[in-house]
C-alpha cells in the first residue's frame, strides 16, 4: 500500500489514521481507519469511508456464519439451543456482519461481553458462539486461530443471585385449590413432567396417549418416556375434555387463546400473573422442576431413577433438592417416633 496516493488520508500525531477533506470552507472528518497500516483491511476501510459505501469482506461474518448454518453440524443440534446460538449469531451480523473474520480478537469479545453485562446470559453465549464460528473459520483457512479460547464467562453479581425455592406444601396447595384453568395446567405439567420450563410449551396432544407423556429434551435432545402423575393425568384429561373437538396430534396442549402455540414467554406472563394474584411470587415456575424432583424422592426413587425421569445430565441438583426431600421426610418420620 502507498499511502501518500490517498489524498484523504490523514495521521493524527498520536499515531490514528483519519479520512477527512474540506466541506464548505471547513476541514470535515469522515471516518477513522481502525486497522493496521499496510494491511489489505486498512485499504478496504479507507475505500468504504470514501465512497460512503460499506462492502462485506468475501471471508465476513455473515458469510460465516451462513456456512455453518449449512453444516451438518448445525442441523445436528437442538432447537432449543440453535436458538440460543441464533440470537448470538444476529448480534454479530449487526455489528461485524460485513467485517473480516480474520479481524477479530479476544479484546473485542470481551469488550462486546461487557456492552451485553446487562443480560449475562447472553453475553456468556458470545464467546461460545464466536468459538464454534472460529473453528468452522480455520477449517476454511480464514484464520489462523480461535479467539475464543480461554475466555472467562461473566459471573452473576452475587446481589442477582437468587436460588429457585422449591415450592412447598402450603403453595403446592393453593395452587391446586384457587389456581385457574391454564396456570393450574402448567403448574401440573411442570411437577409432573420434571422437565425444564423451556419443553413445557413443546407438548403436543400426540405427545400424550392417556397415561404416559413424551418429549426429546430441547437441550439435551434425550428421548424420554414419563408416567403421568394422578394429578398431571387429571389436569390433561380436563383440558383436553374442555376442548370443542378431539385435538389434532399436533396440536399443542399449550396454547393462548386464540388457539395458536404457547411460547415459553408468554407462558411465563401466564405463570407470573398468577403468581402475584395468589401471593405465591417465592416460587418460580423454574423451581417446579425442582418440586418435581422432591416428590420422586419422598416417594423412595434413588437418584438414578430420578435422573431416568427427569433428563438429568449431572446429578449434582438431584442430589441437592432430593437431599432436602429426604431430610425433611427423615425429620418427618422422626417427629412421629417422638410423639
Amino acid at each position: 500500500m502507498v499511502t501518500h496516493r490517498k489524498k484523504l488520508l490523514w495521521r493524527h500525531p498520536a499515531g490514528r489514521w483519519y479520512v477527512r477533506k474540506y466541506m464548505n470552507g471547513k476541514m470535515a472528518y469522515l471516518g477513522r481507519i481502525k486497522a493496521e497500516e499496510g494491511t489489505a483491511e486498512f485499504d478496504r476501510q479507507y475505500w468504504e469511508i470514501v465512497s460512503g459505501k460499506k462492502a462485506a469482506a468475501k471471508t465476513s461474518w455473515g458469510a460465516l456464519i451462513e456456512a455453518m448454518k449449512e453444516t451438518d453440524k448445525w442441523s445436528n443440534f437442538s432447537p432449543r439451543y440453535r436458538k440460543d446460538l441464533e440470537r448470538v449469531f444476529e448480534y454479530l451480523k449487526e455489528k461485524v456482519g460485513h467485517a473480516d473474520v480474520a479481524c477479530l480478537t479476544q479484546a473485542d469479545i470481551y469488550d462486546a461481553m461487557e456492552k451485553n453485562r446487562d443480560r449475562i446470559r447472553f453475553a456468556n453465549y458470545i464467546p461460545t458462539a464466536i468459538s464454534m464460528l472460529s473453528k468452522l473459520a480455520i477449517r476454511k483457512r480464514w484464520r489462523k486461530d480461535n479467539p475464543a479460547i480461554d475466555i472467562e464467562p461473566l459471573k452473576v453479581p452475587k446481589a442477582r443471585q437468587k436460588p429457585h425455592l422449591p415450592w412447598e406444601d402450603w403453595a403446592v396447595e393453593k395452587m391446586r385449590s384457587e389456581g385457574e384453568a391454564i396456570p393450574l395446567l402448567i403448574f401440573e405439567i411442570g411437577v409432573g413432567s420434571v422437565q425444564r420450563p423451556g419443553d413445557w410449551v413443546d407438548f403436543q396432544w400426540g405427545d400424550y396417549d392417556g397415561d404416559t407423556l413424551k418429549l426429546r429434551q430441547n437441550k439435551t435432545d434425550k428421548p424420554l418416556q414419563l408416567p403421568c402423575t394422578a394429578a398431571l393425568k387429571a389436569a390433561l384429561d380436563r383440558a383436553k375434555a374442555e376442548l370443542a373437538f378431539a385435538p389434532h396430534p399436533s396440536r399443542h396442549i399449550l396454547t393462548r387463546s386464540d388457539g395458536s402455540a404457547m411460547d415459553y414467554h408468554a407462558m411465563a406472563r401466564v405463570m407470573v400473573r398468577e403468581r402475584k394474584r395468589l401471593g405465591l411470587m417465592d416460587f418460580d415456575q423454574h423451581a417446579l422442576r425442582y418440586r418435581g424432583v422432591m416428590e420422586l424422592a419422598w416417594a423412595g426413587c434413588t437418584d438414578d431413577e430420578i435422573a431416568s425421569f427427569s433428563g438429568h445430565t449431572s446429578k449434582a441438583m438431584i442430589i441437592k433438592y432430593a437431599g432436602e426431600a429426604r431430610q425433611i421426610m427423615r425429620a418427618r418420620q422422626a417427629a412421629a417416633k417422638r410423639k
